[in-house]
């Protein structure tokens, strides 16, 4: 028990006849990081709110830190960095300014100095906030969760909005915060960030946890295999008695193969090619990923 930052126990939450989120549980490891992937309105941000005491769960528990949210969230915020999906600033108060303001309001609270170094915030420490470009905001916005020194940080789709070098940057950010030994719970829809950060993915949709594990074990669970797409000059029929072949379609006038065994596949594709029985423009292999197995579990793609 000890070694959990975090115990979500059948956490449920409703709107009259909606029902956001439905009997959600899952344990974080300290010093894990921790992903909730989804589509917008799965109940990852509801999740959240729930968890650090932002908003009262109609039923089940949440334990952070030891502390139940539920009898003492006052005791869960004093312990917990957040960063909002949507963080609003006070728009005529510089970075410093914001820094401070925010570290009054706890009992122990980071330097500004240190954390405008940490954030790489250095250059715009006169700013007013609302100066401020959307990569900035963002580590404003960690920064400010950072401001406390807490051990668990929630980060509600943390690069939402960001061109690739600000949310890659960001990800250096994240992942030196977890080598600091802090525990980070955060929730994403890029699939690519989850595999890349997160020790753990809980995969949400239809306000339930439809699968959670490593990135890795549930591509192997759910997805096993490699895809083959091939472009080819006439029918495709007979590729399903391929080495290694499980399935096969059609897609956007690719052929894709599903195969065990990509290599011999491959090899058995090209013997068909020289032999001229059939002809292909061009061909790819595509390992599986986060968001293959979101399509087979959910029938749909993340972002729709």
């Amino acid at each position: 028990m000890a070694a959990l930052a975090l115990q979500v126990r059948s956490l449920v939450k409703r709107y009259g006849a909606l029902t956001a989120v439905a009997g959600v549980s899952f344990d974080v490891a300290r010093g894990e990081i921790f992903g909730i992937l989804g589509p917008n309105g799965a109940g990852k941000t509801t999740t959240l709110e729930m968890i650090e005491g932002l908003r009262r769960p109609d039923e089940g528990t949440a334990v952070v830190d030891g502390v139940d949210v539920r009898a003492d969230p006052r005791g869960v915020r004093a312990r917990i960095g957040v960063q909002l999906q949507e963080a609003a600033f006070f728009e005529r108060l510089t970075v410093e300014e914001t820094l401070t303001l925010f570290g009054a309001f706890h009992r122990r609270a980071t330097s500004p100095q240190a954390l405008i170094e940490r954030l790489q915030l250095g250059e715009k420490r006169k700013a007013w906030a609302g100066t401020l470009s959307g990569g900035q905001r963002q580590r404003l916005s960690i920064a400010l969760a950072l401001v406390n020194d807490p051990q668990i940080m929630f980060l509600d789709e943390p690069t939402t909005g960001l061109d690739p070098q600000a949310r890659r940057n960001l990800w250096d950010v994240i992942a030196e915060i977890r080598r600091e030994g802090r525990t980070v719970v955060l929730t994403t829809h890029y699939m690519e960030e989850a595999e890349r950060l997160c020790d753990r993915v809980a995969i949400m949709d239809h306000g339930r946890i439809v699968a959670l594990d490593t990135p890795r074990a549930l591509i192997r669970e759910h997805t096993p295999g490699t895809t083959i797409a091939v472009s080819i000059s006439g029918g495709a029929e007979g590729l399903d008695a391929l080495p290694g072949v499980r399935h096969v379609e059609l897609e956007d006038g690719e052929t894709l193969l599903s195969s065990t065994d990509p290599i011999q596949t491959v090899h058995a594709l090209m013997d068909l090619d020289r032999q001229g029985a059939l002809h292909f423009h061009r061909l790819r292999v595509e390992e599986a990923t986060l968001e293959d197995v979101f399509l087979h579990l959910t029938g749909r793609r993340l972002r729709e």
